[in-house]
């Protein structure tokens, strides 16, 4: 792993990342728009650093010497796409660690020219998406027909700096499902429903997780729903929050909250990393016969996956000749059983329930 940079690798999670990267004998380079902090790590770490803003004109020039970039600079909406387009311009490969739909659906879109360019793009290496993609292609592949997937996370973890401060951008956006093969922009919280996760029947409602661009892209299957459990009150204040969009949006208002999330929030420590835990719930259905296959995926800490999932990537696509040029996915990179080679993960076969009880609400949804 020496030809392999690290970008925003000072933050929490590229700080977990970085150490993984070096504990397994490796020496990326770590890089940022902060210098100083990109120079306190590199000492730290004893690898070389490189200090380049995403908007820099030298951005090319700092990737081309590179065989991969792993980017875990966040808010991925405004850092992915210049990073893409410097590893497509160089022919470096470009892995990252988003869960933002958008930005999977507009790497998505590059598919053609990262094949042209020899490349491979391969965003949502960390929680979001690997346990969960690797769930879908597994019901996938036991149900082949299947025409209707969904998914449920649970997890009992905290939240870093820039993951919180990322949902501050994204309050009262609302969220999105996939609808016969067409992303479909819908009001927060807007479907409910009672999955198991390990424990019982529990509350859960839709959040626009990367899965409605990632599962159609490594199973075929072309409606796609992701659910979060939540207690039921909270499914009511979040389907509010998009009448507040008004007053989130404003340039005050959002400062406002990404100073509360800066004084408040640092992420996981080191016993939570060791401790937490997560569930990834998972069932397909063929409409035209009834069929269902369901299946649960238990983890450790979020964070904690992210940080040994991204390396292991990292590493594969670094031995050359894996992977395929072009947009690709955890599962579709490297198989539904990726995700049961990392540390702590457990897959079990469940019974799927005849009625899911899922509620809509009472509104259009407009195409996205």
């Amino acid at each position: 792993m020496d030809s392999f940079l690290i970008y925003g690798a000072y933050g929490y999670t590229g700080r977990l990342i970085a150490r993984e990267a070096v504990a397994r004998g490796g020496s990326p380079v770590v890089a940022g728009r902060d210098g100083r902090a990109v120079a306190a790590q590199a000492d730290e770490l004893g690898v070389v650093g490189r200090t380049v803003p995403v908007e820099s004109a030298a951005l090319d020039a700092v990737i081309e010497p590179f065989d991969a970039v792993l980017n875990c600079a966040g808010p991925f909406a405004e850092t992915a796409g210049p990073l893409a387009d410097a590893c497509l311009e160089t022919g470096t490969d470009y892995l990252d660690i988003t869960g933002e739909f958008a930005v999977f659906e507009r790497l998505r879109q590059r598919d053609l020219a990262a094949r042209e360019a020899g490349c491979t793009l391969l965003p949502g290496v960390g929680f979001d998406v690997v346990p969960s993609d690797c769930l879908a292609a597994f019901l996938g592949e036991q149900l082949p027909d299947a025409d209707r997937l969904a998914l449920g996370i649970k997890s009992d973890g905290g939240l870093s700096r820039g993951t919180a401060r990322t949902l501050v951008d994204q309050l009262g956006t609302g969220g999105v499902v996939r609808r016969n093969g067409r992303l479909i922009q819908v009001p927060t919280a807007f479907r409910s429903r009672e999955i198991d996760f390990g424990d019982g029947p529990e509350h859960a409602v839709t959040i626009p997780w990367g899965d409605v661009v990632t599962a159609a892209h490594s199973t075929g299957i072309d409606s796609v729903a992701v659910y979060a459990a939540v207690p039921a009150w909270a499914s009511r204040a979040l389907s509010a929050v998009d009448s507040l969009a008004w007053l989130l949006e404003r340039e005050p208002v959002e400062r406002a909250l990404k100073r509360l999330v800066d004084a408040r929030i640092e992420g996981p420590d080191e016993r939570q990393l060791a401790t937490g835990s997560a569930v990834v719930w998972g069932e397909v259905v063929d409409e035209a016969t009834g069929r269902r296959a369901c299946a649960r995926l238990r983890t450790p800490d979020p964070y904690a996956l992210t940080a040994e999932a991204a390396v292991s990537a990292a590493q594969r696509v670094l031995e050359g000749g894996q992977v395929p040029a072009g947009f690709q996915t955890p599962a579709s990179a490297f198989g539904s059983e990726f995700v049961l080679e990392l540390s702590g993960t457990e897959r079990e076969r469940v019974d799927a329930p005849a009625d899911a009880g899922e509620m809509n609400r009472p509104v259009a949804a407009s195409d996205n």
